[in-house]
């Protein structure tokens, strides 16, 4: 199967996802995981009309800002140490792994050097487990509330990543429990924020999330074969 093949592929099941669940499937976009890729298959991607990719390590998406000349957007899906976020100020479109204040100030010193705005997510870890990264459920609406003090950084929404599981539906509590959490975000209309975006779902499980109200689907093998 090529890269063109599985993309078309999995943008009729997202479509078909979206319609089952009434949404409009261009509410729904498909962020292209290209971690360990190389830039030739970025490129095939990028051909078949893939725009959006992310990225999980910063020391591998820098040199991929450089060789991609492409009109591609990054995203930063992985988690994110305060001391990278130099390497990719002003280049990236949306950081979905804002999971704590210091990252998020930093990404703010950043960003403001140039005077920039970087567009974020909160990660929130919703299933507890203790080897995920993410702030906690209870904790997420006080960390928005900081982040929307600063002025170089706007959130956009929430990003999770449930555990893994043979069975799809079985992740769907933790995307419907993110969902929720954003409603409830929402109501509290800080200013500044929007919670338009819910970055969850990846190869396995991306129509349950897609049912379950996620804007952004994170997919890498199935569009690009195992690592």
């Amino acid at each position: 199967m090529t890269i063109s093949t599985n993309l078309a592929r999995i943008n009729e099941q997202i479509r078909v996802a979206a319609e089952k669940a009434g949404r409009d499937p261009a509410s729904v976009r498909l962020v292209a995981v290209s971690k360990t890729r190389p830039t030739a298959d970025i490129r095939a991607a990028f051909q078949s009309g893939q725009t959006v990719f992310g990225e999980n390590y910063i020391q591998e998406l820098v040199p991929k800002l450089d060789e991609v000349r492409e009109a591609v957007q990054w995203h930063v899906i992985g988690h994110l140490q305060s001391n990278k976020v130099k390497y990719i100020a002003g280049q990236v479109a949306l950081i979905h792994s804002v999971d704590r204040i210091s990252l998020a100030e930093e990404i703010d010193r950043q960003w403001g050097k140039l005077g920039k705005v970087c567009d974020i997510l909160i990660q929130v870890n919703i299933s507890g487990e203790a080897s995920k990264s993410g702030t906690t459920e209870a904790e997420a609406v006080q960390l928005v509330r900081a982040c929307a003090l600063l002025q170089h950084i706007r959130v956009r929404g929430l990003m999770t990543m449930p555990p893994f599981f043979d069975d799809p539906e079985a992740a769907r509590p933790c995307f419907a429990g993110l969902r929720r959490l954003s409603e409830t975000i929402a109501a509290e209309r800080i200013a500044g924020v929007d919670m338009e975006e819910l970055s969850m779902g990846m190869s396995g499980d991306f129509e349950a999330a897609i049912q379950e109200g996620a804007t952004l689907v994170r997919i890498g093998t199935a569009i690009f074969g195992e690592r």
